[in-house]
């Protein structure tokens, strides 16, 4: 038996998907529907936290990662950025450097307990809320959805980890991807997630 956990925000959570509940939810029940077939049983564990950003990661994954170790290993996802790169009061909630070292603390935890790393890539964002203060006072860009994006990747080309590409599958068609608020997928939104994501856990199963 092996574990997959899912740390990340509300776009790991599933918010704004009142159909399948988010693409974690569609992969655990991918997960379980192959189980019957008589292949390796992997058990999915959503670990998203609405409005989270790597702060919250760094505090919480030791003890997640500890009360959720499987035997035949763990597969870790992480997937930050979208409120660590949030403009709140002319200062983002997490700035960059920061985001690098908690994104690199989260890894360190990680590895004690996994060999499989997954850092997942931050969606961009729809066209009218691009560089617009929302209601949460909130304000986001693409521009720096590029940046958080590129520290990412350096980081998986420096630790040899994955990197799960989501915001490449979303920039053609980003507005029919959104939710109405621009940051969060839709159920179709979410599915295009879930099929990019079918093929990393099948190699587990």
């Amino acid at each position: 038996m092996m574990y997959g956990l899912f740390f990340g925000d509300s776009i790991t959570y599933g918010e704004y998907d009142g159909v399948f509940g988010g693409w974690v939810d569609i992969l655990k029940r991918y997960a379980l529907q192959k189980y019957n077939e008589g292949s390796n049983e992997l058990i999915l564990f959503n670990l998203g936290i609405g409005g989270e950003t790597t702060e919250g990661l760094i505090k919480r994954i030791p003890h997640e990662m500890a009360a959720r170790n499987a035997a035949e290993g763990n597969i870790v996802f992480i997937g930050y950025g979208a409120n660590d790169l949030a403009i709140k009061h002319d200062v983002p909630m997490v700035n960059p450097e920061n985001f690098k070292a908690n994104i690199l603390t989260a890894i360190k935890e990680a590895k004690k307990y996994s060999d499989d790393i997954y850092l997942v890539s931050i969606l961009p964002i729809s066209k009218n809320i691009d560089g617009v203060v929302a209601a949460s006072g909130k304000l986001r860009s693409n521009k720096e959805v590029l940046i958080y994006n590129q520290i990412l990747k350096d980081i998986v080309a420096e630790n040899s980890l994955n990197y799960i590409d989501f915001h490449s599958a979303f920039m053609e068609d980003k507005e029919v991807l959104l939710s109405k608020d621009g940051v969060h997928p839709n159920e179709k939104g979410y599915g295009i997630i879930a099929e990019i994501a079918i093929p990393i856990i099948e190699k587990y199963l």
